[in-house]
Protein backbone atom coordinates (compact mmCIF):
# COMPACT_ATOMS: atom_id res chain seq x y z
CA UNK A 1 0.00 0.00 0.00
CA UNK A 2 1.38 3.43 -0.94
CA UNK A 3 2.23 6.10 1.64
CA UNK A 4 -0.71 8.22 0.52
CA UNK A 5 -3.13 5.31 0.76
CA UNK A 6 -1.73 4.34 4.16
CA UNK A 7 -2.18 7.90 5.41
CA UNK A 8 -5.74 7.98 4.10
CA UNK A 9 -6.47 4.72 5.92
CA UNK A 10 -5.11 6.23 9.18
CA UNK A 11 -7.00 9.48 8.70
CA UNK A 12 -10.58 8.34 9.29
CA UNK A 13 -10.01 6.64 12.66
CA UNK A 14 -7.93 9.59 13.84
CA UNK A 15 -10.64 12.06 12.80
CA UNK A 16 -13.18 10.07 14.79
CA UNK A 17 -10.83 9.82 17.76
CA UNK A 18 -10.33 13.60 17.86
CA UNK A 19 -14.04 14.25 17.33
CA UNK A 20 -14.90 11.93 20.23
CA UNK A 21 -12.37 13.54 22.58
CA UNK A 22 -13.69 17.03 21.80
CA UNK A 23 -17.31 15.96 22.11
CA UNK A 24 -16.89 14.14 25.41
CA UNK A 25 -14.13 16.12 27.09
CA UNK A 26 -13.88 19.43 25.25
CA UNK A 27 -14.71 21.52 28.32
CA UNK A 28 -12.04 19.97 30.51
CA UNK A 29 -9.12 22.22 31.46
CA UNK A 30 -5.63 20.91 30.59
CA UNK A 31 -3.58 23.97 31.47
CA UNK A 32 -3.54 26.88 33.90
CA UNK A 33 -1.88 30.05 32.66
CA UNK A 34 0.01 32.39 34.94
CA UNK A 35 0.69 36.06 34.35
CA UNK A 36 4.39 35.22 34.08
CA UNK A 37 3.61 32.74 31.30
CA UNK A 38 1.49 35.31 29.47
CA UNK A 39 4.39 37.75 29.50
CA UNK A 40 7.03 35.04 29.11
CA UNK A 41 6.28 33.65 25.68
CA UNK A 42 3.57 31.19 26.78
CA UNK A 43 6.31 28.92 28.15
CA UNK A 44 4.81 25.62 29.28
CA UNK A 45 1.22 26.51 28.36
CA UNK A 46 -0.48 23.41 26.94
CA UNK A 47 -2.50 24.77 24.02
CA UNK A 48 -1.29 23.10 20.79
CA UNK A 49 -1.81 19.50 19.66
CA UNK A 50 1.04 17.90 17.69
CA UNK A 51 1.05 14.18 16.94
CA UNK A 52 4.47 13.66 15.38
CA UNK A 53 6.71 14.02 18.43
CA UNK A 54 6.64 14.77 22.15
CA UNK A 55 9.33 16.31 24.34
CA UNK A 56 9.65 15.30 27.97
CA UNK A 57 11.93 17.48 30.13
CA UNK A 58 13.61 14.44 31.66
CA UNK A 59 13.32 11.76 28.95
CA UNK A 60 13.96 13.91 25.91
CA UNK A 61 12.42 13.74 22.46
CA UNK A 62 10.33 10.84 21.21
CA UNK A 63 9.25 10.57 17.60
CA UNK A 64 5.88 8.80 17.56
CA UNK A 65 6.90 7.18 20.83
CA UNK A 66 10.42 6.15 19.79
CA UNK A 67 13.56 7.72 21.23
CA UNK A 68 16.66 8.36 19.13
CA UNK A 69 18.54 5.13 19.98
CA UNK A 70 15.41 3.17 19.07
CA UNK A 71 15.18 5.01 15.75
CA UNK A 72 18.82 4.21 15.06
CA UNK A 73 18.05 0.58 15.68
CA UNK A 74 14.64 0.18 14.04
CA UNK A 75 14.49 2.51 11.01
CA UNK A 76 15.68 1.25 7.61
CA UNK A 77 19.23 2.13 6.59
CA UNK A 78 21.09 2.76 3.36
CA UNK A 79 22.92 -0.28 1.93
CA UNK A 80 26.03 -0.76 4.06
CA UNK A 81 25.04 2.10 6.36
CA UNK A 82 24.35 2.17 10.08
CA UNK A 83 22.36 5.39 10.50
CA UNK A 84 18.59 5.69 9.92
CA UNK A 85 17.19 6.96 6.65
CA UNK A 86 15.19 10.22 6.78
CA UNK A 87 12.77 8.66 4.29
CA UNK A 88 11.85 6.08 6.92
CA UNK A 89 11.48 8.72 9.60
CA UNK A 90 9.09 10.73 7.41
CA UNK A 91 6.96 7.62 6.93
CA UNK A 92 6.91 7.12 10.71
CA UNK A 93 6.04 10.76 11.42
CA UNK A 94 3.20 10.76 8.93
CA UNK A 95 1.65 7.36 9.67
CA UNK A 96 2.75 6.48 13.21
CA UNK A 97 3.96 3.11 11.92
CA UNK A 98 7.53 1.88 11.76
CA UNK A 99 8.40 1.60 8.07
CA UNK A 100 9.70 -1.44 6.27
CA UNK A 101 12.58 -1.10 3.83
CA UNK A 102 9.95 -1.11 1.05
CA UNK A 103 8.07 1.77 2.73
CA UNK A 104 11.24 3.86 2.99
CA UNK A 105 12.14 3.04 -0.61
CA UNK A 106 8.71 4.15 -1.79
CA UNK A 107 9.15 7.53 -0.09
CA UNK A 108 12.66 7.88 -1.53
CA UNK A 109 11.51 6.94 -5.02
CA UNK A 110 8.68 9.46 -4.85
CA UNK A 111 11.07 12.21 -3.79
CA UNK A 112 13.44 11.35 -6.63
CA UNK A 113 10.58 11.67 -9.15
CA UNK A 114 9.53 15.02 -7.70
CA UNK A 115 12.97 16.45 -6.92
CA UNK A 116 13.96 18.45 -10.00
CA UNK A 117 14.29 22.21 -9.48
CA UNK A 118 12.33 24.38 -11.93
CA UNK A 119 14.48 26.80 -13.88
CA UNK A 120 12.62 29.76 -12.40
CA UNK A 121 13.79 28.78 -8.91
CA UNK A 122 17.37 28.59 -10.13
CA UNK A 123 16.90 32.01 -11.74
CA UNK A 124 15.65 33.42 -8.43
CA UNK A 125 18.69 32.05 -6.60
CA UNK A 126 21.07 33.36 -9.26
CA UNK A 127 19.56 36.83 -8.91
CA UNK A 128 20.28 36.98 -5.17
CA UNK A 129 23.56 38.83 -4.49
CA UNK A 130 26.51 36.80 -3.27
CA UNK A 131 26.96 37.26 0.47
CA UNK A 132 23.24 37.13 1.23
CA UNK A 133 22.70 34.83 4.21
CA UNK A 134 21.99 31.26 3.04
CA UNK A 135 18.78 31.14 5.07
CA UNK A 136 17.48 34.17 3.18
CA UNK A 137 18.20 32.33 -0.06
CA UNK A 138 16.59 29.14 1.27
CA UNK A 139 13.38 30.99 2.19
CA UNK A 140 13.34 32.76 -1.19
CA UNK A 141 13.59 29.46 -3.07
CA UNK A 142 10.81 27.86 -1.01
CA UNK A 143 8.61 30.90 -1.55
CA UNK A 144 9.29 30.89 -5.30
CA UNK A 145 8.08 27.28 -5.53
CA UNK A 146 4.66 28.39 -4.30
CA UNK A 147 3.84 29.12 -7.93
CA UNK A 148 3.23 25.39 -8.38
CA UNK A 149 1.18 24.77 -5.24
CA UNK A 150 -1.40 22.06 -5.84
CA UNK A 151 -3.38 23.19 -2.80
CA UNK A 152 -3.57 26.81 -3.98
CA UNK A 153 -4.79 25.71 -7.41
CA UNK A 154 -7.42 23.30 -6.10
CA UNK A 155 -8.62 25.78 -3.50
CA UNK A 156 -9.19 28.36 -6.25
CA UNK A 157 -11.12 25.79 -8.26
CA UNK A 158 -13.26 24.94 -5.24
CA UNK A 159 -12.58 21.90 -3.10
CA UNK A 160 -14.48 20.29 -0.25
CA UNK A 161 -12.72 21.03 3.03
CA UNK A 162 -12.69 17.32 3.82
CA UNK A 163 -10.28 16.94 0.91
CA UNK A 164 -7.82 19.66 1.96
CA UNK A 165 -5.35 17.03 3.13
CA UNK A 166 -4.92 15.58 -0.38
CA UNK A 167 -3.39 18.61 -2.18
CA UNK A 168 -1.50 19.43 1.03
CA UNK A 169 0.05 15.95 0.88
CA UNK A 170 1.04 16.55 -2.75
CA UNK A 171 2.58 19.95 -1.92
CA UNK A 172 4.47 18.46 1.02
CA UNK A 173 5.89 15.62 -1.06
CA UNK A 174 6.84 17.96 -3.91
CA UNK A 175 8.46 20.50 -1.61
CA UNK A 176 10.33 18.01 0.58
CA UNK A 177 11.72 16.30 -2.49
CA UNK A 178 13.36 19.51 -3.67
CA UNK A 179 14.90 20.72 -0.40
CA UNK A 180 18.28 18.89 -0.71
CA UNK A 181 18.79 20.28 -4.21
CA UNK A 182 17.86 23.79 -3.08
CA UNK A 183 20.28 23.56 -0.16
CA UNK A 184 23.12 22.13 -2.24
CA UNK A 185 22.57 24.70 -4.99
CA UNK A 186 22.84 27.55 -2.46
CA UNK A 187 25.95 26.00 -0.90
CA UNK A 188 27.82 25.55 -4.18
CA UNK A 189 26.66 28.91 -5.56
CA UNK A 190 27.73 30.79 -2.46
CA UNK A 191 31.02 29.08 -1.60
CA UNK A 192 32.21 27.24 -4.73
CA UNK A 193 31.81 29.75 -7.57
CA UNK A 194 28.57 28.26 -8.86
CA UNK A 195 30.22 24.92 -9.61
CA UNK A 196 27.42 22.43 -9.00
CA UNK A 197 27.39 18.67 -8.49
CA UNK A 198 24.50 16.79 -10.11
CA UNK A 199 22.13 14.64 -8.13
CA UNK A 200 23.00 10.94 -7.99
CA UNK A 201 19.87 8.86 -8.67
CA UNK A 202 21.41 5.92 -6.84
CA UNK A 203 21.66 7.80 -3.55
CA UNK A 204 19.06 8.34 -0.85
CA UNK A 205 17.67 11.75 0.14
CA UNK A 206 20.23 12.50 2.86
CA UNK A 207 23.15 10.82 1.11
CA UNK A 208 22.41 12.84 -2.00
CA UNK A 209 22.48 16.10 -0.05
CA UNK A 210 25.87 15.14 1.35
CA UNK A 211 27.15 14.22 -2.11
CA UNK A 212 25.91 17.43 -3.76
CA UNK A 213 27.81 19.56 -1.25
CA UNK A 214 31.01 18.06 -2.65
CA UNK A 215 32.28 16.26 0.47
CA UNK A 216 33.77 13.01 -0.78
CA UNK A 217 33.52 10.86 2.31
CA UNK A 218 31.08 8.01 2.86
CA UNK A 219 30.86 8.71 6.58
CA UNK A 220 29.69 12.27 5.82
CA UNK A 221 26.69 10.69 4.10
CA UNK A 222 26.09 8.75 7.31
CA UNK A 223 26.39 11.93 9.37
CA UNK A 224 23.91 13.72 7.13
CA UNK A 225 21.38 10.88 7.47
CA UNK A 226 21.71 11.01 11.25
CA UNK A 227 21.62 14.83 11.32
CA UNK A 228 18.47 15.00 9.18
CA UNK A 229 16.70 12.49 11.41
CA UNK A 230 17.52 13.94 14.82
CA UNK A 231 16.82 17.59 13.91
CA UNK A 232 13.52 16.82 12.17
CA UNK A 233 10.99 17.49 14.92
CA UNK A 234 10.90 18.75 18.50
CA UNK A 235 7.16 18.78 19.24
CA UNK A 236 4.96 21.66 18.12
CA UNK A 237 5.76 24.59 20.38
CA UNK A 238 9.18 25.60 19.09
CA UNK A 239 9.27 28.62 16.80
CA UNK A 240 9.73 26.85 13.45
CA UNK A 241 7.09 24.19 14.15
CA UNK A 242 4.56 26.58 15.66
CA UNK A 243 5.04 29.15 12.91
CA UNK A 244 4.52 26.55 10.19
CA UNK A 245 1.36 25.36 11.94
CA UNK A 246 0.11 28.90 12.57
CA UNK A 247 0.54 30.04 8.96
CA UNK A 248 -0.98 26.80 7.72
CA UNK A 249 -4.01 27.34 9.97
CA UNK A 250 -4.98 30.24 7.71
CA UNK A 251 -5.05 27.67 4.85
CA UNK A 252 -1.83 29.05 3.49
CA UNK A 253 -0.22 26.25 1.50
CA UNK A 254 2.86 24.25 2.45
CA UNK A 255 5.23 26.65 0.66
CA UNK A 256 4.05 29.75 2.51
CA UNK A 257 3.89 27.81 5.76
CA UNK A 258 7.39 26.33 5.57
CA UNK A 259 8.89 29.63 4.38
CA UNK A 260 7.53 31.28 7.51
CA UNK A 261 8.78 28.48 9.70
CA UNK A 262 12.24 28.80 8.20
CA UNK A 263 12.24 32.54 8.93
CA UNK A 264 11.71 31.59 12.56
CA UNK A 265 14.43 28.94 12.42
CA UNK A 266 16.86 31.63 11.22
CA UNK A 267 16.68 33.44 14.57
CA UNK A 268 19.72 33.25 16.90
CA UNK A 269 17.52 31.97 19.74
CA UNK A 270 16.42 29.04 17.57
CA UNK A 271 18.19 27.35 14.65
CA UNK A 272 20.86 29.97 14.10
CA UNK A 273 22.30 29.06 17.50
CA UNK A 274 24.32 26.21 15.97
CA UNK A 275 26.63 28.58 14.10
CA UNK A 276 26.92 30.89 17.10
CA UNK A 277 28.00 27.98 19.31
CA UNK A 278 30.68 26.86 16.88
CA UNK A 279 32.09 30.38 16.62
CA UNK A 280 32.43 30.39 20.40
CA UNK A 281 34.07 26.95 20.47
CA UNK A 282 36.61 28.07 17.89
CA UNK A 283 37.30 31.16 20.01
CA UNK A 284 37.89 28.92 23.05
CA UNK A 285 40.31 26.78 21.06
CA UNK A 286 42.19 29.81 19.74
CA UNK A 287 42.34 31.67 23.05
CA UNK A 288 43.56 28.63 24.98
CA UNK A 289 45.98 27.52 22.28
CA UNK A 290 44.38 24.24 21.23
CA UNK A 291 42.73 21.56 23.33
CA UNK A 292 42.73 23.04 26.86
CA UNK A 293 43.55 21.27 30.08
CA UNK A 294 40.73 20.82 32.56
CA UNK A 295 42.16 23.57 34.76
CA UNK A 296 42.45 26.03 31.86
CA UNK A 297 38.91 25.31 30.77
CA UNK A 298 37.43 25.62 34.26
CA UNK A 299 39.03 29.05 34.67
CA UNK A 300 37.90 30.14 31.20
CA UNK A 301 34.29 29.10 31.82
CA UNK A 302 34.17 30.78 35.22
CA UNK A 303 35.61 33.95 33.69
CA UNK A 304 32.90 33.77 31.03
CA UNK A 305 30.11 33.47 33.60
CA UNK A 306 31.56 36.09 35.93
CA UNK A 307 31.66 38.52 33.02
CA UNK A 308 27.87 38.17 32.73
CA UNK A 309 28.04 35.98 29.61
CA UNK A 310 26.56 32.54 28.97
CA UNK A 311 28.13 29.26 27.93
CA UNK A 312 26.70 28.84 24.42
CA UNK A 313 25.02 25.53 23.70
CA UNK A 314 24.13 24.84 27.32
CA UNK A 315 20.58 25.02 28.61
CA UNK A 316 17.25 24.38 26.89
CA UNK A 317 13.79 25.88 27.15
CA UNK A 318 12.22 22.52 28.03
CA UNK A 319 14.88 19.85 28.58
CA UNK A 320 16.31 19.22 32.02
CA UNK A 321 18.87 16.65 30.94
CA UNK A 322 21.55 16.29 28.29
CA UNK A 323 19.84 16.61 24.91
CA UNK A 324 19.58 13.11 23.37
CA UNK A 325 20.42 14.70 20.02
CA UNK A 326 23.71 15.88 21.54
CA UNK A 327 24.45 12.35 22.72
CA UNK A 328 23.70 10.85 19.31
CA UNK A 329 26.22 13.20 17.72
CA UNK A 330 28.75 12.60 20.48
CA UNK A 331 28.55 8.86 19.92
CA UNK A 332 29.01 9.42 16.18
CA UNK A 333 32.12 11.52 16.87
CA UNK A 334 33.57 8.97 19.30
CA UNK A 335 33.21 6.35 16.57
CA UNK A 336 34.32 8.29 13.50
CA UNK A 337 36.56 11.18 14.62
CA UNK A 338 37.66 10.78 18.26
CA UNK A 339 41.00 12.51 17.61
CA UNK A 340 39.52 15.62 16.01
CA UNK A 341 40.73 18.62 18.02
CA UNK A 342 37.48 20.55 17.82
CA UNK A 343 35.56 17.52 19.03
CA UNK A 344 38.05 17.18 21.87
CA UNK A 345 37.34 20.79 22.89
CA UNK A 346 33.58 20.10 22.73
CA UNK A 347 34.09 16.96 24.78
CA UNK A 348 36.23 18.77 27.36
CA UNK A 349 33.54 21.44 27.78
CA UNK A 350 30.95 18.69 28.27
CA UNK A 351 33.03 17.17 31.06
CA UNK A 352 33.30 20.38 33.12
CA UNK A 353 30.53 22.81 32.14
CA UNK A 354 27.55 21.09 33.86
CA UNK A 355 29.27 21.10 37.26
CA UNK A 356 30.29 24.74 36.86
CA UNK A 357 26.78 25.76 35.85
CA UNK A 358 25.27 23.88 38.79
CA UNK A 359 27.67 25.62 41.16
CA UNK A 360 26.95 28.95 39.50
CA UNK A 361 23.30 28.30 40.25
CA UNK A 362 21.56 30.50 37.67
CA UNK A 363 20.99 27.98 34.86
CA UNK A 364 17.81 25.90 35.09
CA UNK A 365 19.41 23.28 32.88
CA UNK A 366 23.21 22.85 33.08
CA UNK A 367 23.30 20.27 30.28
CA UNK A 368 24.23 20.70 26.60
CA UNK A 369 21.64 20.98 23.85
CA UNK A 370 21.88 19.84 20.24
CA UNK A 371 23.62 23.04 19.10
CA UNK A 372 26.59 22.36 21.38
CA UNK A 373 27.75 19.55 19.12
CA UNK A 374 26.52 19.72 15.53
CA UNK A 375 29.00 22.32 14.26
CA UNK A 376 32.15 20.43 15.21
CA UNK A 377 31.10 17.41 13.15
CA UNK A 378 30.40 19.53 10.08
CA UNK A 379 33.79 21.23 10.38
CA UNK A 380 35.49 17.84 10.67
CA UNK A 381 34.24 17.00 7.18
CA UNK A 382 35.31 20.34 5.75
CA UNK A 383 31.99 22.19 5.90
CA UNK A 384 33.47 25.27 7.53
CA UNK A 385 30.90 27.82 6.31
CA UNK A 386 29.08 28.49 9.59
CA UNK A 387 26.33 30.57 8.02
CA UNK A 388 25.14 27.52 6.09
CA UNK A 389 24.55 25.28 9.09
CA UNK A 390 20.99 26.45 9.68
CA UNK A 391 20.08 25.46 6.12
CA UNK A 392 20.97 21.86 6.97
CA UNK A 393 18.79 22.27 10.05
CA UNK A 394 15.99 23.63 7.88
CA UNK A 395 16.06 20.71 5.45
CA UNK A 396 15.70 18.40 8.44
CA UNK A 397 13.05 20.38 10.32
CA UNK A 398 10.85 20.37 7.22
CA UNK A 399 10.25 16.63 7.71
CA UNK A 400 8.46 17.11 11.01
CA UNK A 401 6.60 20.35 10.43
CA UNK A 402 5.34 19.33 6.99
CA UNK A 403 4.17 15.93 8.22
CA UNK A 404 2.27 17.81 10.93
CA UNK A 405 0.81 20.18 8.35
CA UNK A 406 -0.77 17.27 6.47
CA UNK A 407 -2.37 16.13 9.73
CA UNK A 408 -3.58 19.67 10.44
CA UNK A 409 -5.57 19.60 7.22
CA UNK A 410 -6.69 15.99 7.67
CA UNK A 411 -8.10 16.80 11.11
CA UNK A 412 -9.68 20.03 9.92
CA UNK A 413 -7.93 22.12 12.56
CA UNK A 414 -9.20 25.72 12.51
CA UNK A 415 -7.37 28.98 12.14
CA UNK A 416 -5.33 29.68 15.26
CA UNK A 417 -6.47 32.79 17.05
CA UNK A 418 -5.61 32.97 20.78
CA UNK A 419 -7.11 35.74 22.90
CA UNK A 420 -4.74 38.47 24.03
CA UNK A 421 -5.12 40.81 26.97
CA UNK A 422 -3.61 44.14 27.97
CA UNK A 423 -1.51 45.01 31.00
CA UNK A 424 -4.45 47.17 32.17
CA UNK A 425 -6.67 44.07 32.08
CA UNK A 426 -4.10 42.01 34.01
CA UNK A 427 -3.74 44.68 36.68
CA UNK A 428 -7.51 44.76 37.09
CA UNK A 429 -7.59 40.97 37.47
CA UNK A 430 -4.88 41.13 40.11
CA UNK A 431 -6.94 43.67 42.07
Amino acid sequence: MSLKATFQEKMGPMQQRVKKVIAEHGDKVISDVTIAQAYGGARGVKCIVTETSALDPFEGIRFRGFNIPQLQEKLPKAPGGEEPLPEGLFYLLLTGDLPTEANAKEVGDEWKKRGDLPQYVIDVLKAIPKGTHPMTQFVAAISALQKDSVFAQRYREGINKREYWDPTFEDVMNLTAKLPKIAAYIYRKEYFDDQHIPSDPNLDWGGNLANMTGVQDETFKELMRLYLVIHSDHEGGNVSAHTTHLIGSALSDAYYSLAGGMCGLAGPLHGLANQEVLRWIMDVKEELGGVPTKEELVKFLWDTLNAGKVIPGYGHAVLRKTDPRYMAQREFALKHCPDDEIFQVVSAIYEVAPDILREHGKAKNPWPNVDAHSGCLLVHYGVTQYDFYTVFFGVSRALGVLASLVWDRALGLPIERPKTVTTDWIEEQVK
